[in-house]
């Protein structure tokens, strides 16, 4: 790999022997991901969406946001800060999925610092957003519930209903035939469902804390400081407008259930994983509050491999071949941002069969000398 290419001059390209591997081993891990682990999701993304296993009915399976073809399996590996291996296209960039909502993550922990949310535990309704947290069984989410998706928000944003992801499971081996039938909502805090009308009704409301575009917050206070390219995107619905003091802003969804996302490149992602392992400072500066880094990874109580938008791995349940200490950004796709700060591990990994995830993950550290 040339260390001259854009996007990755900055960091040391090592044998992999200098980052602690066995450099056979890693190749043959790095070999499993391009050549054997492919997702079996269509080059074409927006039948990708449709055949992803959701099967909404219409009208709720209305693509709102735009969407591209899928570049091939690739990703990159770094351990102590050097890249220690890499695959495919690292700087094509390409629809993420899910990996946005630990953007989202991100952006909350800059409205934490900058004081916009007081405490995650204060309740939405007390910021005045609009009537959206007004009814009996939205009144008392707070900001945590959100960011856990233990909300149980109850509404329609954007034309979609919560309800199209009621009983809605995600991972390898998922049963998605009840997905979209109602269920009598819980308490909210007390109850955990991914589901992405909640989700994108945590964006909305960022988005009306900051008063700016979550993408530009996005770009000024993260992307630019830790030297991303100018290539990813952040893509609304086009329904997805509104008017903040006579302004007309566009927000952006957690993921790309109905297109639109993040667009990116793995070595743009990396460098926003290298962000996360060295606990928000880069460059001597600190971005983000390492105690936000901190609690990102606080296992949710009703869930426990979930934490701000972030997956854990606690107990080691998700990936036994993985430490703990191991946590992610995962979109469907399958999208990867991996971060062991015990390791000192950063890799990220696209377009993998959800199911060799592990396999993969689990080769790597096999590789640890």
């Amino acid at each position: 790999m040339d260390g001259g290419q854009p996007g990755i001059s900055d960091f040391s390209i090592a044998n992999p022997a200098e980052g602690g591997f066995d450099a056979k081993k890693l190749a043959s891990a790095i070999a499993f991901a391009r050549d054997e682990a492919e997702t079996p999701w269509p080059r074409d993304l927006s039948q990708g969406i449709a055949d992803a296993g959701i099967h909404e009915p219409p009208p709720w399976n209305e693509i709102l946001g735009p969407t591209k073809p899928r570049g091939g399996p690739n990703g990159i590996i770094l351990r102590h800060g050097m890249i220690l291996g890499s695959w495919g296209d690292i700087h094509r960039a390409d629809m993420t999925f899910s990996v946005a909502k630990s953007y989202l993550a991100l952006l909350a922990g800059l409205a934490v610092a900058d004081g916009l949310i007081k405490d995650l535990d204060d309740a939405v309704r007390g910021y005045g957003l609009d009537d959206g947290f007004d009814s009996p069984q939205n009144r008392s989410i707070t900001w945590r519930h959100l960011l856990t998706q233990t909300s149980e928000w109850e509404g329609e944003l954007w034309s979609k209903p919560d309800l199209v992801d009621r009983n809605r499971q995600v991972g390898a081996g998922s049963d998605n035939t009840r997905k979209g039938t109602p269920r009598t909502l819980q308490k909210p805090g007390s109850f955990y469902e991914y589901n992405d009308v909640r989700v994108n009704r945590l964006s909305l409301s960022l988005m009306q804390l900051f008063k700016r575009p979550l993408p530009d917050v996005l770009k000024e206070r993260i992307m630019d400081p830790i030297g991303c390219s100018g290539d990813w995107e952040w893509h609304g619905y086009r329904n997805s407008w509104i008017d903040i003091d006579g302004q007309r802003l566009q927000s952006v969804p957690g993921g790309s259930h109905w297109g639109g996302g993040i667009w990116i490149s793995s070595v743009d992602h990396m460098r926003v994983g290298e962000l996360i392992r060295r606990n928000g400072a880069w460059n001597g500066r600190q971005l983000l509050p390492a105690s936000w880094i901190a609690a990102i990874r606080e296992p949710c109580p009703v869930k426990p491999i979930y934490g701000l938008l972030w997956w854990l791995n606690t107990g080691r349940t998700q990936y036994p071949n993985v430490p703990e200490s191991s946590f992610f950004a995962r979109g469907a796709g399958s999208n990867v941002i991996w971060v062991d700060q015990d390791l000192e591990v950063t890799a990220v990994i696209r377009w993998i069969d959800q199911k060799k995830i592990g396999d993969f993950l689990g080769r790597v550290v096999a590789s640890l000398t």
